[in-house]
Parts: structure tokens; C-alpha cells; sequence
């Protein structure tokens, strides 16, 4: 008769780690069922819905549909966190952890797995999500529209997508304890995630949306090819290969990326005149603004620039030990035998070799 489990106690530390999505699904399903009380049902719309609809004219092009942001928006991302909790544990416990006991990974890189894998699939959703909504935007067609004065609303496809990449970083920063994150590993975690929260909302609250949209797109895309190289890696256990045309991707991504900032501000940051910053109205063309965008996203592409690099000179100085260490070893060896079988040019007779003499013993 098989042993069953022991379970821990309800609400203590480890049910926590384990049960973590039905918990988040069981906070979900509370707003959920709220819609069906009239009640309750305007209190759950405010966390399911989208938020701040500004009615549009009837001459306007379509889609009529038009948003801005406000205080409520926080309640639907809190929502939108907790679906993010459960697609998180979901492609988790069936799909990654079925691949890593497949490829039998040792222990100690089913961590590293499981976050390339997740960051994998999400950057891959994202790009496609995110190219969509250029698209969409007519941004790709008129580029002009990333350099023209920022309309003082949003789209519904604009601002569920900004919903989304808030929810998500969002919900990253309590899985660092769901998944059991090592204190050696989260300031570098913690800085990820805050710098992505970071120019996300700023994007968001300055109405850049169409700026932000490109910028992320084009950033996902070199962090798409940086995961999958690293699932690669993790999946053969051999090394990784691609190295130099994944470095220069890397650099083209980054350097595109400086460039559009660089563009968007002289075209259209620096362009008009200074006017008064007005946050509701999305004007952003004054030399605090102007700024602060260029500086943001000049270092954010600086630190991930010098992260590359310290980590690549690492990983040099690493291999330069490894290549060393057996080459003196058996230097060391070769320098004992030349000793011990050899002295002055005449190679002495080994232990076997050499005949047994008998000491005579004296009467």
C-alpha cells in the first residue's frame, strides 16, 4: 500500500509555494462571480473590464472606441496579474516541467530552464501581439505617427496591451517567492523587472504609446533570440553555438533601438515649442520630457549593453582557467616522471628491472 503524502498545514509557507495558482484562481473566481449580482456587478466590471472610456465624436474614424488612464486602471491590472499567476503555473507544470524530465536535466539547470522557457513564450506572444497592434495602428504604413504630436487617448487594442505587459511584470515580482528564487539572484531580478515596469508605465502615462510599441517590439525581439539560445544551450548541454551572430543581433537590436529614440525625440520631442507639461492631455513637448525620455532610454540600453559584455568577459576568463588548469597539471606530471626515471642523461633501472642485491649478514 503506497505512503500518501504528507500535506502542510493550511496557509503556512509551503502550501503557500504549492498552491499558489488555485489561490490566485479562487481571488479571481471572487471578482468573477461578483458580475452576477447587480450589487456587486459595477464593483467587478471596474476589475475585468478596461477602464476611463472617452466617448468619440460621431464624424471620427474608426475605431470610436477611445481610453485614457486613471486610478481604476490599477484595479484591472491587479486582475490581469492573477490571470498571469495561473498561465505562468499552467505552461510551467505542463509543458516545461514534462520537457525537463524528458531531457532528464539535472537539478541544477531546471531552474535556468524554467525561466528561459517562461520569458521565451512570452516575449514570443508579445512580438507577435505587438506587431499586430502596429500594424493595426497604421504605424508601419506612416511612420510619421511615432514623431507627430501623441493623440490624448488610446485605442481599446492600445491599452489592453499596455494592461497586459504592466500586469505581467507585475505578477514577476511575488513569482521570484513562488518559485523559490535564490537571495544571490534577486537584486539582478529585481532590477530586470523594475526596469521594464518602468518605461512601460512611462510610456503609458505620456501617452508615447506608439513610440512604446515599437521600442518593446524591437526589444522583445533580441530577448526572443537571447532565450531560445539559452533553451538551446540548456536542453543539449553542449555549447552554445551561434555566438558571434547572436552578439551582432544583439548590438543591431540595441543600436536600432537608440535610434528610433534618438529620431523620435529630435522629430517630434524637440521639434515643437516649449509648452506646459499636461499629463491628461498627453503633452510631453518640453525640455523636462524631452529629457527624460532620451536618458531613459539611453541607459536602459546601456546597462543591457555593458551586462552583455561583463557577462561575455566572464565567460572568456572562465574558459582561459579551464584551458590552463589541465595543461599545467600535466605539465607537473611529465616534470615528476623525467625525475624520478632519469638523472644526469642515464635512465636508472625501474624497480622491477633492477636485480634483488642481498645484504650478507656478518657472522
Amino acid at each position: 500500500m503506497a505512503l500518501r503524502r504528507r500535506q502542510p498545514p493550511v496557509l503556512s509557507h509551503e502550501f503557500v509555494l504549492q498552491n499558489h495558482a488555485d489561490l490566485a484562481a479562487c481571488v479571481g473566481m471572487f471578482f468573477v462571480l461578483g458580475l452576477l449580482f447587480e450589487r456587486t456587478a459595477e464593483a467587478s466590471f471596474v476589475f475585468l473590464t478596461l477602464q476611463h472610456g472617452v466617448p468619440a465624436p460621431a464624424e471620427a474614424p474608426p475605431p470610436r472606441a477611445r481610453y485614457r488612464y486613471g486610478a481604476r486602471d490599477l484595479a484591472t491590472v491587479f486582475f490581469y496579474s492573477l490571470v498571469a499567476v495561473l498561465v505562468h503555473a499552467t505552461l510551467q507544470e505542463y509543458v516545461l516541467d514534462r520537457v525537463a524530465r524528458r531531457l532528464q536535466l539535472p537539478r541544477a539547470r531546471q531552474g535556468r530552464f524554467h525561466e528561459a522557457g517562461q520569458l521565451g513564450a512570452f516575449y514570443l506572444v508579445s512580438c507577435v501581439w505587438g506587431a499586430a497592434v502596429l500594424l493595426a495602428e497604421g504605424c508601419l504604413a506612416e511612420p510619421a505617427r511615432l514623431w507627430r504630436a501623441p493623440p490624448a487617448t488610446m485605442t481599446f487594442r492600445t491599452k489592453l496591451f499596455y494592461v497586459a505587459q504592466l500586469a505581467y511584470w507585475c505578477h514577476a515580482v511575488p513569482e521570484l517567492y513562488f518559485q523559490r528564487t535564490r537571495p544571490q539572484d534577486l537584486p539582478r531580478q529585481l532590477v530586470y523587472i523594475g526596469l521594464h515596469l518602468f518605461h512601460i508605465a512611462g510610456a503609458y502615462l505620456l501617452y508615447l504609446h506608439h513610440l512604446g510599441l515599437l521600442l518593446l517590439t524591437m526589444h522583445y525581439v533580441v530577448e526572443l533570440l537571447t532565450h531560445v539560445r539559452h533553451l538551446v544551450h540548456l536542453g543539449d548541454g553542449r555549447p552554445p553555438r551561434g555566438a558571434a551572430l547572436w552578439a551582432v543581433a544583439f548590438i543591431l537590436g540595441r543600436l536600432g533601438t537608440l535610434v528610433v529614440s534618438v529620431l523620435t525625440v529630435g522629430l517630434h520631442l524637440a521639434g515643437g515649442q516649449a509648452r506646459n507639461l499636461d499629463a491628461a492631455t498627453g503633452d510631453v513637448s518640453v525640455l523636462a520630457a524631452k529629457i527624460a525620455v532620451l536618458l531613459s532610454s539611453c541607459t536602459i540600453q546601456a546597462y543591457v549593453t555593458w551586462d552583455l559584455c561583463s557577462a561575455q568577459l566572464q565567460r572568456w576568463l572562465e574558459g582561459d582557467t579551464t584551458l590552463q588548469a589541465p595543461a599545467a597539471k600535466k605539465k607537473r606530471v611529465k616534470g615528476r616522471s623525467s625525475r624520478k626515471g632519469a638523472e644526469n642523461g642515464v635512465v636508472a633501472p625501474s624497480r622491477l628491472d633492477a636485480p634483488h642485491q642481498r645484504k650478507d649478514r656478518s657472522p
